[in-house]
């Protein structure tokens, strides 16, 4: 299993008036990349949760280069570009299983607080996850 690919059906419920999917879910498919990809390595986001670990979005942002519409498959392949045990920036490319075409690009930006949300480093209080995380950004 590719640790970092994602394929997804896009729904009609997540079409617009257009007959398109509306542009706020390829920010949800990217999150729904992010969480598997994140499970995959051993940094399951609903462990980290229960052991005090939030990981809220800082900045999201996606380039919409071709619509997507009810029933089309879609690969999100997501990497983790950056890694300060701090702040963690991952990178998004949504392509059409059938013709490989580029639909989306996108980042998101993600910090690590405590329950409180007061910021914290994994590094030291988290070792395995910084561990797991570290190795698998991209370059």
């Amino acid at each position: 299993m590719n640790n970092n690919r994602y394929i997804r059906r896009a729904n009609y419920y997540e079409t617009d008036m257009m007959g398109i999917v509306h542009h706020s879910n390829h920010i949800r498919y990217f999150e729904e990349a992010r969480i598997l990809f994140m499970k995959n390595i051993g940094c399951d986001v609903m462990e980290m949760e229960r052991r005090g670990i939030i990981i809220p979005n800082i900045d999201a942002y996606a380039k919409y280069r071709k619509p997507v519409r009810f029933d089309d498959e879609i690969e999100i392949e997501v990497k983790l570009t950056k890694f300060t045990g701090a702040v963690m920036e991952f990178s998004y490319t949504a392509s059409f299983t059938d013709s490989g075409e580029t639909a989306s690009t996108g980042h998101t930006q993600h910090c690590f607080v405590n329950s409180k949300f007061k910021p914290m480093s994994l590094k030291h209080k988290f070792p395995e996850y910084y561990a797991k995380l570290k190795e698998n950004i991209s370059e």
